[in-house]
């Protein structure tokens, strides 16, 4: 990876409770990006790689909820984390 594509690469980490919505608890550009990822794998925490989603969510302040207009987006990543984690039934093809 390029020093430019690690500039421009975007992390968002989000925290999600059943029932509730989704809010932002970290983003970054670049080496933060890369921190987050990072700290993400150390705790085993499935990862979801959407440049387009990560950069609509990066406009979010921390410790905001995310916006409407993203909840069908972001409810497919809590989804299929769910699924990874084997938390929720994977959907029969």
């Amino acid at each position: 990876m390029s020093e430019d594509d690690k500039q421009r690469s975007v992390a968002v980490a989000l925290h999600y409770e059943h029932g509730g919505v989704p809010t932002v608890v970290a983003k970054g550009r670049g080496l933060v990006a890369e921190q987050i990822v990072a700290r993400a794998k150390e705790h085993g925490v499935f990862i979801e790689e959407n440049a387009i989603l990560a950069e609509a969510l990066s406009f979010v302040e921390l410790d905001d909820q995310i916006p409407e207009e993203l909840y069908r987006a972001v409810a497919q990543v809590i989804g299929f984390v769910l699924r990874q984690s084997g938390r929720l039934e994977k959907k029969a093809d």
